[in-house]
């Protein structure tokens, strides 16, 4: 499957550079990237990647709000839809924000930010291999959806400079960029990353 190209407001991208200081649009060399703190200004080109963005003290400071909204799993639609939970772009965009909010506010070893598109085919092919990770590991990480069609992700597609789509993004106990995996070639390369990013912070036996 192709990756899924994320389309960004006409402004400049920013952040995470290759080891080799190579171009981002150039295929990496490796499964995951790892982030090289830069410091952030309005003209730079880079990201300073050991503070997290505006966005993540933001989110942090409504933890507890947080973990209260995913206590409520939302009504079921009537009609024909037999049940299943229809949400509108805004009210799906808050509730990622929120279990990201919750996942950071855990204090948890790891955070894996998984930026996706609902038009993405590979994206959706994924679904069920993440919520196993996610079931296997969730004593130390959280992994978090991120809508990269919504707008509510632009500050965070900006600073990690996400391209392509889906794209899996470590973070630490203090919401510090890690790494990313790289372009999704095929389903069992983004796999492949994954488990890469997860042994990066797997605590040890």
């Amino acid at each position: 499957m192709e990756p899924h190209p994320v389309r960004l407001p006409q402004q400049p991208l920013f952040c995470l550079k290759l080891p080799l200081q190579l171009p981002w649009g150039d295929p990496p060399t490796t499964t995951t990237t790892t982030a090289a703190a830069r410091d952030v200004t309005r003209s730079s080109s880079s990201c300073n990647m050991e503070e997290p963005p505006w966005l993540f003290k933001s989110v942090q400071s409504i933890a507890s709000l947080a973990l209260n909204f995913l206590k409520d799993k939302g009504k079921p639609s009537g009609g024909g839809n037999g049940g299943v939970l229809i949400r509108s772009k805004d009210e799906q965009g808050e509730l990622e924000q929120r279990a990201f909010a919750a996942a950071l506010a855990s204090r948890k070893v790891g955070t894996v930010l998984e930026f996706y598109s609902p038009k993405c085919r590979l994206c959706g092919s994924l679904v069920k291999f993440v919520e196993e990770v996610q079931g296997r590991n969730s004593d130390w990480v959280n992994i978090v959806m991120a809508d990269a069609e919504n707008e509510a992700w632009f500050p965070e597609l900006l600073h990690y400079d996400i391209k392509y789509v889906p794209c899996f993004v470590l973070l630490d106990e203090n919401g510090r960029a890690l790494a990313k995996t790289g372009v999704p070639n095929s389903r069992l390369h983004v796999i492949a990353g994954l488990s890469h990013l997860l042994k990066m912070k797997r605590p040890k036996p």
